[in-house]
């Protein structure tokens, strides 16, 4: 964990050009080809579920949460997990993720999906999973398709199409 007097809370709307500005010096014009962000396009996040770090008045830190379904199945998706490259390795990017999940988890979410580095997130029980059972929107390496199941068995018996969800 930090030793930052670091402050978490919801992002906001006041935010949003802030977190979007992080995501283009963080990721760059090639983040719009990425499959995750194809998954997430066109719908909007959960502001319930997506978080902002700050130092001060300093957003150091975001984390956004979608909804999406695998195979038909509810899910979320977390992504994209960002922080300002002077705060990396100092726990802000575990400690956004942590509350996104836990807040997730206390909404009544069963599963989250996520593309990135299975030893980042392994610490926060995510698995890979075995290729081709989640098929994702566009090219993706199947060794950073990542899933953690909130809910005990929430993935048994799950695969098919990740798509964007879009509540009726």
């Amino acid at each position: 964990m930090t030793s930052l007097p670091l402050d978490i809370m919801t992002e906001g709307p006041d935010a949003a050009s802030s977190v979007e500005k992080l995501h283009e010096r963080a990721f760059g014009p090639g983040r719009f080809a990425r499959s995750a962000f194809r998954l997430r396009e066109g719908v909007p996040h959960i502001d319930d579920l997506s978080f902002v770090a700050r130092v001060g008045t300093f957003l150091v830190g975001s984390v956004r949460v979608s909804p999406i379904a695998i195979g038909g199945t509810p899910a979320l998706l977390l992504g994209p997990l960002t922080v300002e490259p002077a705060f990396m390795n100092r726990g802000i990017g575990s400690a956004l993720m942590d509350r996104a999940l836990a807040a997730a988890e206390a909404a009544g979410h069963r599963l989250v999906l996520l593309v990135g580095d299975e030893p980042f997130y392994a610490r926060s029980g995510f698995k890979r999973i075995a290729p081709g059972r989640v098929r994702m929107p566009g090219p993706v390496d199947p060794n950073r398709v990542l899933i953690r199941e909130l809910v005990a068995g929430a993935f048994e018996g799950v695969s098919g199409d990740a798509e964007a969800y879009r509540t009726p």
